[in-house]
């Protein structure tokens, strides 16, 4: 469990829980998902004692929940997001080692980008001065945030260990926006790879599309069809998730100070930049996925039309060769008198006539293009 506390420029980090609320600012408390299993009776007194209200019985179980998909909630005195994000693939530990990775990372089959499909949810818990937030157990995502928090400050050796100073533009002003940048940061792994993932099928696209290429690694393709079609899955969760929230924040009362007010925008601001990007993963992976369609598509078309190649060049032979094949025939016949079949220049005679035949419908079948190449 990671405790902060962050009073304007001023972030503080614990590993305690919190016994009150400072006066200006406000707290971050970031536990795994075991962690907060094990510890829901002091957080819930914690909640109790600081914000006087508890999670609801519902809002626990989707905290707990490590298969639910991204949805807003509310109450009166806090909301809750779920937010789905990318992971390794690692699983939960057990309850009497709360927020240690016991486990593997499972394996997966298909290119290594692929293995990075699989999510986790991250729970928010958004109080007036307040967040709690429930993580997977080892999560990249709360220590790479909590690292850039701490890392961008510059230290002044006169505060106690633990004191950091952080430009005030780095610093979230509140909760809701310390939240909002968790999720960007989280937004930013599908970007991340939605590139990569655009190489990969930029990739099988050139091999499914060259002539000279055999293309076998359909498993792989496959994979990355249903991968592409999980993410789309997710990122609309996600786009509906954050869209709810946007709309709550739109109709929250007015702040009475010019500096609230200011900040309620900044929020709103945030919120849709946060709406933005997640539209922008969805409209890539569909295209992404409308691109792996079409090259499969195309890869078979262009074996048709290469298998039609080659049977237009067959028949073309075979009708080159029947009629030599017509007039062998004729003079293998077991007749005792057939013309040319007894004088010196017969065997010539007949050599001429089935080369001019061939040499004749050969011409006829290259200028009607049934034995040249289909243009690439």
């Amino acid at each position: 469990m990671r405790v902060f506390t962050i009073v304007g420029t001023r972030v503080t980090e614990t590993d305690a829980l919190p016994t009150a609320l400072p006066a200006q600012g406000y707290v971050w408390v970031a536990c795994a998902r075991r962690e907060f299993e094990v510890l829901q009776a002091d957080l819930q007194a914690m909640l109790q004692n600081l914000c006087g209200t508890a999670l609801v019985d519902l809002h626990i179980s989707d905290l707990l929940n490590n298969q639910l998909p991204s949805h807003y909630d509310y109450t009166s005195q806090y909301d809750v997001l779920v937010f789905r994000r990318l992971a390794p693939g690692q699983t939960e530990t057990d309850l009497a080692h709360p927020g240690e990775v016991l486990h593997a990372p499972l394996r997966r089959s298909g290119p290594p980008v692929l293995r990075r499909i699989d999510t986790s949810p991250v729970g928010f818990a958004v109080f007036d001065h307040l967040l709690l937030t429930v993580h997977p157990a080892d999560c990249a995502v709360r220590d790479a945030y909590a690292t850039r928090l701490l890392a961008a400050a510059s230290a002044d050796p006169r505060m106690p260990p633990g004191d950091v100073r952080v430009g005030s533009a780095r610093v979230p002003t509140s909760a809701p926006d310390l939240m909002l940048r968790i999720v960007s940061q989280m937004v930013d792994g599908y970007l991340e790879l939605r590139r990569e993932l655009t190489r990969q099928l930029d990739h099988w696209q050139t091999e499914l599309l060259s002539p000279r290429a055999r293309f076998n690694n359909w498993g792989s393709l496959l994979d990355a069809r249903m991968s592409l079609h999980h993410l789309d899955e997710i990122c609309e969760d996600q786009r509906a998730a954050i869209q709810d929230w946007t709309d709550a924040v739109e109709a929250w009362p007015a702040a009475p100070t010019p500096a609230g007010q200011r900040e309620q925008e900044l929020l709103k601001v945030r919120s849709r930049d946060v709406l933005e990007h997640i539209e922008r993963v969805v409209h890539h992976v569909r295209r992404l996925e409308q691109s792996a369609e079409t090259a499969v598509q195309m890869h078979f078309n262009a074996q048709g039309n290469r298998t039609n190649d080659i049977m237009r060049t067959l028949t073309a032979l075979t009708a080159i060769f029947l009629p030599l094949n017509l007039i062998a025939g004729i003079f293998g016949m077991n007749f005792e008198f057939i013309p040319f079949i007894h004088t010196a220049e017969g065997f010539w005679w007949a050599m001429g006539a089935m080369a001019l035949i061939a040499t004749g419908l050969g011409v006829l079948f290259w200028r009607k293009r049934y034995l040249a190449r289909t243009g690439r």
